[in-house]
């Protein structure tokens, strides 16, 4: 069974699946916006700093003979953002807002099924918001339509975000995600409903699946893989009250717990040293602006400097109350460098609690502060729970998560 199989941008867990698809003889075309391949124009532009991101679009070479780009929106979206044109990025209205990239690759891609379905492709794999107009050419053709969602049900963040506007009044403004539209949010349970067999990456992300209202199909869990684990790390001796380098890497909002992760740090004081590295969602919160000029503070690096940076921390602090996976997690624990994280990531797909990290429950913020407090009084066991993380890394690259998508689409 051949499978068309797509995504607007492309990151790790899209990469490893279309490389695995490939191998196992099942890609018959991968679509995206942006992709680059060593020795071609983008890869050689990716040189110059202004387009250093052209490197996140890099694909694995074997891939290049099937891949077809649709650039103009995603490249419209990038220049925008580099130059500041708010209005043409502005979430939903924007022509070059995300929305608009994915709406518009997802009908390139339906336009390109019927072909497919001629040379024999039986089957399309989406993701979330890029496969209305797929399955619906799909469904037409006589098509599977395997369904990919990253995050979690959106019905189920409403629910649980709301109590964040009640807890952090004053960070509601980073929840950018309770301003969907009515409009957007029907296509995301048109896409849920023609799925043949849904993928997800946590069993956090499966649970809010249970809060749609209807009937669904097979739901399959398959956790994402693990960079490739680092040859050399060293641990600090904290036995001598130095500070614990703690580091937190994601997007500033309230959806991955920053309020609750600034709260306790303020109350450990001089005790942590808190690096913050991510960008913010918007410049209306000022509570976080206060907070950002109280610690280090570092918008954007590139993905070797994230890997590089995690090892010069003790731990990764990732609070998130609403989060499909959590690619942050598998990078640090790559790294050796052990997680504190939620029960709402995959957290608990990899985690064993003072094993090889530590769980606490999403939206405690006193959870949280005790789980720092217990490294601050015994050390020796960030070391403990690095070694084992990177053990655990070693056990599931990222060709394992491509065995186990490819296995699961044949037996689909």
């Amino acid at each position: 069974m051949k499978v068309v199989f797509g995504h607007p941008t492309g990151n790790a867990n899209v990469k490893a699946a279309a490389k695995g698809l490939m191998e196992a003889n099942l890609l018959a075309r991968f679509y995206t916006s942006i992709a680059t391949f060593p020795g071609d124009v983008l890869d050689n532009l990716a040189s110059v700093k202004a387009l250093s991101e052209l490197r996140r679009r890099a694909f694995d070479p074997a891939l290049k003979s099937v891949t077809k780009a649709f650039p103009g929106r995603e490249l419209g979206r990038l220049i925008s953002g580099k130059l500041g044109f708010k209005n043409l990025v502005k979430h939903e209205q924007g022509f070059f807002s995300i929305d608009e990239v994915y709406k518009r690759f997802d009908k390139k891609v339906a336009a390109q099924l019927k072909m497919l379905s001629k040379k024999g492709t039986r089957a399309v794999y989406a993701y979330e918001d890029a496969a209305a107009y797929s399955f619906a050419e799909g469904k037409r053709l006589d098509m599977k339509c395997f369904y990919d969602l990253p995050i979690g049900y959106w019905r189920a963040a409403r629910h649980l975000l709301a109590v964040e506007q009640e807890r952090w009044p004053k960070w509601t403004s980073t929840l950018t995600g309770l301003a969907d539209s009515d409009k957007k949010l029907v296509r995301k349970d048109y896409e849920l409903s023609q799925a043949d067999t849904i993928f997800v990456a946590s069993q956090f992300t499966a649970k809010t699946l249970e809060q749609f209202p209807g009937v669904l199909c097979p739901i399959k869990v398959i956790p994402y893989g693990f960079p490739t684990v680092t040859a050399k790390r060293s641990y600090r001796n904290l036995s001598s009250g130095k500070a614990l380098k703690l580091l937190f890497v994601g997007g500033l909002s309230q959806r991955k717990g920053i309020a609750d992760l600034f709260a306790a740090v303020e109350a450990l004081g001089a005790h942590v040293e808190l690096t913050v590295v991510g960008q913010k969602i918007n410049e209306d919160c000022l509570v976080l602006n206060e907070a950002l000029l109280k610690h280090t503070w570092i918008p954007s690096l590139p993905h070797k400097d994230i890997l590089d940076i995690m090892k010069q921390h003790d731990v990764l602090i990732f609070p998130s109350l609403f989060e499909g996976f959590g690619l942050v997690i598998t990078e640090a624990m790559s790294q050796g460098t052990p997680v504190i994280t939620t029960n709402r990531t995959a957290g608990p797909d990899l985690i064993e609690n003072n094993g090889n990290g530590w769980l606490i429950d999403a939206g405690n913020t006193f959870q949280l502060q005790q789980a720092i407090e217990k490294l601050l009084y015994n050390p020796g066991v960030i070391a403990e729970n690095g070694k084992a993380a990177m053990e655990t890394a070693r056990k599931r690259p990222w060709e394992v998560y491509g065995r186990e998508l490819v296995e699961a689409v044949k037996n689909s």
